[in-house]
């Protein structure tokens, strides 16, 4: 054998074993760490220090914020999370005289930190399995809806009689598989979240659209806030009384950070995965799902854009709402491209006929199981035919604030009449201050001009559906025209609408949340006379999905029990918004042919990057003058001989992961998770050690920027690092 072709097979047989001891798809639950042999994997850590239920570990560190995951990194609270997980927050509170989200924010002591409005965090505290609690009150002659109203109702009160034990905590019983396991999680909720250091749009988001769900990568993706408590250690909302949260645990930072091929893992909340799915879940997603909201999304983009354009207060105003778009469409988009690289549809029928001959082929099976896969094809049939209705009818309301604000005035009126645990989740007492939170924010930004704009669409869409699919609702604006010409009508009565409602002044609006049904309806809104016409189509939807998911959920259970039996193994569940644990390698990857990616990036990068003149690469001058004097500090890679900006590795990552923390074999922090390559957009439904990659910023770019670029130095130091 030549040598240099037993090196290659050498090197090649080294990469496979490694790769086989070290990765693993799935994203762990807390209930299923200890089934691991972490050493084996790499961990040079004990399973009691990653999670240890009866005392700190951790897991003690690691909170949900801002819909995403971050970590404390100091004894005074400090959390390091995701730039654009703290977009919302940042965006808020810039004006065009103040515009945090262009220049980035700096507290250079405790008493600058601004509220972050509308983010919370939450940690996790205990878990315990409530299953068959859950499932206790399913009765026998229930229909499918019932049994899925019940299961809602059982969880509402396991969740309340465990949140009236303490005032600081939350409760959630996560679905871990539908129909079959359940688990109830405490969470510790802190309501008071500020802003410490956000870095400029040009290096948090550097890179832009262009960048996103791309490598190779140089966006330095990161922010520092603050949670703060009542002097007692008590949750409280924001106050100057209040204090920096003092957290059972905290990372430490490695500032030497990483190499390829080192070990690291991830603890966060990713958001949801489908992968144990069925086939036809899939082609739903394929074909319906997927296709419509990647192109409403871009068609609303394409509006807000144009609509901004020449004026930076409104730019700024939609900002948060244009990047949360953005983000989701071209996800949504690599997700479809994963479908058909994959032929993952395909893939997943061949594996159900294979199921079904396993079932088959046993008459005690095939009597248990014969009809489980068939009638999930049937109910799902359904689904798709009315999926475009569906989808429209899901987007109405949401189009335009002003609709949102009278439909949620309508159905608060109403919900308040009814005991707190018989109302709809978001009606319930606990969920009201972040409901109108979520109000006053969207009032802050609304923009009539586009609230118009949107609602026309939905509307002209909703209207073309074929006759059997009409919304009623809608049809009715429509017969108000004398020549019945749809579009014509709809324009009217939304330029009416918005000229004649109250609902336009947010006082007026604040003054509904404690109206009756009756004080309501007099009003004579349109808004809320249209929201209470739309309310028949969207109750009509809720109580044929509730059917769907109740009849789903149990043949779920049942597939679920028989593909266990057939593979001979457990599952991980899908994640779900829980806290999971996943692990990996510091790994290029090869995604097309001739194509070969290194898996750290450096801050050359950034400089070759700026020199292309597109606007998605405009660094700032200060960063850029800093590296071409090659001012690196302690941040320097030795085999870069630069400053290392992002790193790629193979673990298992979805939506909910950003803002995570990157953790080295010793379970310390070296990175800050914040995407995944476009090729990985499929991960949701199936994971692959070739092509699934995530993405983070690595902590020698944060700590560079924040002591040479940002010169707050004095957050290194509250890191503890000199």
């Amino acid at each position: 054998m030549k040598p240099v072709l037993r090196i290659f097979l050498s090197t090649l047989l080294i990469s496979i074993i490694t790769s086989l001891a070290f990765t693993d798809e799935g994203m762990y639950p807390l209930s299923e760490i200890h089934k691991l042999n972490l050493k084996a994997k790499g961990f040079k850590i004990a399973p009691k220090d990653l999670y240890n239920p009866q005392g700190v570990s951790l897991v003690d560190a690691i909170v949900q914020v801002g819909g995403c995951t971050g970590s404390f990194v100091s004894n005074e609270g400090l959390l390091l999370t995701n730039h654009h997980c703290a977009f919302g927050g940042v965006q808020a509170a810039s004006t065009a005289e103040k515009d945090y989200l262009t220049n980035g924010f700096l507290a250079r002591n405790r008493s600058e930190e601004i509220p972050a409005k509308g983010y919370t965090c939450r940690i996790t505290e205990s878990y315990r399995d409530v299953s068959a609690e859950v499932l206790s009150a399913a009765k026998e002659n229930m229909n499918f809806a019932e049994r899925a109203r019940a299961f809602e109702q059982k969880m509402k009160e396991i969740v309340a009689a465990e949140e009236a034990k303490a005032k600081d905590i939350r409760a959630e019983v996560a679905e871990m598989f539908a129909g079959k396991t359940y688990v109830l999680f405490i969470y510790r909720n802190i309501k008071d979240v500020r802003l410490v250091y956000v870095p400029p749009r040009s290096i948090g988001e550097f890179g832009g659209e262009t960048d996103n769900w791309v490598w190779p990568r140089h966006t330095g993706d990161f922010s520092f806030m603050r949670a703060y408590v009542a002097k007692d250690g008590s949750t409280a909302d924001y106050s100057l009384d209040n204090v920096p949260y003092k957290p059972r645990r905290f990372l430490k930072i490695a500032p030497q950070g990483v190499n390829e091929n080192d070990f690291v893992f991830i603890l966060g909340y990713p958001g949801r995965t489908f992968r144990h799915q069925p086939a036809a879940f899939y082609e739903y997603h394929q074909k319906y799902f997927l296709p419509f909201h990647a192109d409403w999304f871009a068609w609303q983009i394409d509006m807000m854009e144009a609509v901004g354009k020449d004026n930076s207060e409104v730019a700024i105003r939609l900002s948060s709402r244009i990047k949360g778009l953005a983000n989701r469409k071209k996800n949504y988009r690599g997700k479809l491209q994963g479908f058909q690289r994959l032929d993952l549809l395909a893939k997943k029928r061949q594996e159900e006929r294979e199921l079904q001959a396993f079932i088959d082929g046993d008459v005690k099976r095939k009597a248990q199981y014969g009809a489980v896969l068939p009638e999930i094809d049937r109910i799902y049939g359904e689904m798709m035919a009315e999926a475009n209705r569906n989808h429209i009818l899901g987007q109405i309301t949401g189009s335009s604030i002003l609709l949102g604000a009278g439909y949620t005035a309508f159905k608060l009126s109403a919900q308040l009449q009814k005991d707190d645990l018989q109302r709809e989740p978001a009606y319930m007492n606990r969920n009201l201050p972040a409901l109108k939170s979520r109000l006053e924010l969207a009032y802050a930004d609304r923009n009539d001009k586009i609230d118009q704009l949107f609602l026309k669409e939905i509307l002209r869409k909703a209207a073309r559906l074929p006759d059997e699919q009409k919304i009623s609702a809608v049809e009715t604006i429509i017969k108000r025209s004398t020549d019945g010409a749809a579009d014509e009508a709809i324009d009217k009565f939304v330029e009416e609408a918005h000229a004649n409602s109250k609902l336009r002044d947010a006082a007026f609006f604040k003054s509904l949340m404690a109206m009756k049904p009756e004080e309501i309806r007099s009003l004579s809104d349109p808004f809320i006379e249209f929201a209470a016409a739309l309310e028949g189509d969207l109750e009509k939807n809720r109580e044929t999905g509730r059917t769907q998911q109740g009849a789903l959920a149990k043949l779920f259970a049942q597939l679920i029990e028989v593909k266990q039996q057939w593979k001979q193994t457990e599952f991980i569940p899908d994640a779900n918004g829980t806290l999971r644990l996943t692990f990996g390698r510091i790994r290029g990857y090869s995604p097309n042919d001739a194509v070969a990616y290194a898996p750290i990036t450096a801050a050359a990068g950034v400089y070759q990057k700026n020199l292309s003149g597109h606007d998605d690469f405009t660094a700032p001058a200060g960063l850029l003058d800093l590296w071409r004097a090659k001012d690196f500090g302690r941040f320097k890679s030795d085999k870069l001989q630069d400053v290392p900006v992002a790193i790629l590795y193979d673990t298992d990552t979805t939506g909910g992961n950003s803002g995570s923390p990157v953790l080295n074999a010793n379970g310390e922090l070296v990175g800050v998770n914040f995407d995944r390559s476009y090729e990985a957009t499929i991960n949701d439904y199936q994971w692959s050690t070739e092509y699934s990659r995530s993405i983070a910023v690595d902590i020698r770019y944060v700590l560079w920027v924040v002591q040479k670029f940002a010169g707050a130095g004095f957050l290194l130091q509250e890191l503890g690092i000199n």
